[in-house]
């Protein structure tokens, strides 16, 4: 990824999240809440390098904005949001772009990614891009479950717990047959 311009935080329905900008308005990264203002920062720079904290430009502004909206139950695929791929190998791409495809309340497991990339045996390698996903929830991995409708993994503070919280305020079905914390 190119260096980024810029970074901040931002509350959202879960906590506070993360955003980091290219001089352009491309988005580096985003980050999901940790426990500390200071570990979030820290993890997106892992991605977009040591940016300063800054005032997001008016387009970032625009993007934070529809990520609260998307953290309280708006639906909003973001599908026109440009992310910054330079770097991002490009069986990542593929995996985030079909995850980007599904909508808010929808849910796909890893094993029918991998068979929409062409490539039905790679579930596991689409659980390893998702789980190094620099730009959720834009890129909402939440949204991809393990076989069965199990919750499968979730590297964002809080785990399952907060992978689950997600689709729950997005309305996705997690009923007596989706997933749930013990999966």
């Amino acid at each position: 990824m190119a260096a980024a311009a810029g970074c901040c935080l931002f509350d959202t329905a879960i906590g506070r999240c993360g955003i980091a900008w290219l001089a352009d308005g491309t988005i580096d990264a985003v980050q999901l809440p940790e426990t500390t203002d200071a570990r979030t920062l820290a993890r997106m720079r892992r991605w977009c390098g040591p940016a300063g904290v800054a005032q997001p430009p008016a387009r970032v502004a625009a993007v934070m904005a529809r990520v609260q909206a998307l953290l309280r139950g708006e639906r909003d695929a973001m599908l026109d949001v440009p992310l910054d791929y330079d770097g991002v190998p490009p069986f990542q791409q593929r995996v985030y772009e079909l995850a980007r495809a599904i909508p808010p309340g929808q849910v796909r497991t890893y094993g029918e990614l991998a068979r929409e990339l062409g490539e039905p045996r790679a579930a596991r390698a689409v659980g390893q891009a998702l789980g190094a996903n620099p730009f959720a929830p834009i890129v909402p991995c939440h949204r991809i479950l393990a076989a069965h409708g199990g919750s499968g993994g979730f590297s964002a503070e809080g785990g399952t717990r907060t992978k689950l919280r997600m689709l729950e305020i997005e309305g996705a079905p997690l009923g007596p047959d989706g997933p749930g914390l013990f999966d």
